[in-house]
């Protein structure tokens, strides 16, 4: 039996979350126009919402939108991949916007579920792809005119981007490190937000016979032998200092130690794929190849 006791606006919400673990149904919803209670799900989300100058109808945001600073002044609803329907429908928003791949699902289909407006927004590590959730976005908020002319500065941006790293000869070999715990290296694969800022940034992933993030051997390290690594600027025990990496007995083997080449970027920035993504791969290609592909 689930009691309810929430009265006014949320307590239809509230009562779609037990309707919903009743009889687990769900229901599509459309989005509204000019809503004013937005919730915005996804770092990358946020950071378009804000470069759209639409920032004063957001109400919350997921602990993944940290950039730019003011938006970590908004109610948090957690971590989007770990969401609770009660705490996002506890600030009562009137559309939902949220990166491709929130959840969990269960969460999921219970907020869309809830009569609020649920939108999708692509995720796809390309320049295109951020195209295309700048369009989803605007068009989800109605402002669909600020959106192309987003959409058209990113597009420049990307465009002279390439341009610059045409200028590269020998693309360097980047293997990307999620995470080592106990001396066990979690890599990047194809199809990520790592391999995608890597490619953009004039240089190839060192690793490409898997896809997504996986847990690699000493031997797969040693064959490839990277020219630099790249892992996010973590503190505290997902950090790994340089001393730690470059004694690990594979690591230790490859050119990427024997020149310490190690790239560290926040997290968001690097991987966010985002408004500011040609300004992130035009800084990690800076940090790989110098002056060299100017």
């Amino acid at each position: 039996m689930i009691a309810i006791t929430k009265t006014g606006r949320g307590a239809s919400r509230l009562a779609a979350i037990a309707l919903v673990s009743l009889v687990g149904t769900a229901h599509p919803v459309i989005a509204q126009d000019k809503a004013e209670r937005v919730l915005s799900i996804g770092g990358a989300v946020t950071e378009i919402v804000y470069a759209l100058g639409e920032e004063g109808r957001l109400i919350g945001r997921d602990s993944t939108s940290s950039y730019p600073q003011a938006a970590t002044a908004l109610p948090d609803v957690g971590y989007m991949r770990a969401l609770a329907p009660e705490g996002v429908l506890s600030i009562e928003p009137d559309l939902i916007l949220a990166r491709e791949g929130s959840g969990p699902p269960e969460a999921i289909e219970v907020l869309r579920s809830a009569g609020i407006p649920f939108v999708d927004v692509p995720e796809d590590f390309t320049a295109e792809g951020i195209g295309d959730a700048i369009d989803v976005v605007a068009d989800a908020l109605g402002v669909e005119e600020k959106g192309a002319a987003l959409r058209a500065e990113i597009s420049a941006q990307m465009k002279q981007l390439a341009e610059t790293m045409s200028g590269i000869g020998e693309k360097k070999r980047v293997l990307f490190i999620l995470s080592m715990q106990d001396g066990r290296i979690m890599a990047s694969g194809t199809g990520t937000a790592a391999n995608g800022i890597i490619e953009l940034a004039g240089a190839e992933n060192a690793i490409v016979d898997f896809e997504g993030y996986k847990q690699v051997t000493d031997e797969a390290i040693i064959t490839v032998d990277p020219d630099a690594i790249l892992m996010m600027d973590r503190v505290g025990d997902h950090g790994t200092d340089p001393d730690t990496l470059f004694a690990h007995p594979a690591i230790a083997t490859t050119q990427a130690a024997k020149d310490k080449a190690l790239v560290r970027m926040d997290g968001l920035y690097l991987l966010g794929f985002g408004p500011r993504t040609a300004s992130a791969a035009l800084d990690l290609a800076k940090a790989l190849y110098g002056d060299d592909f100017h």
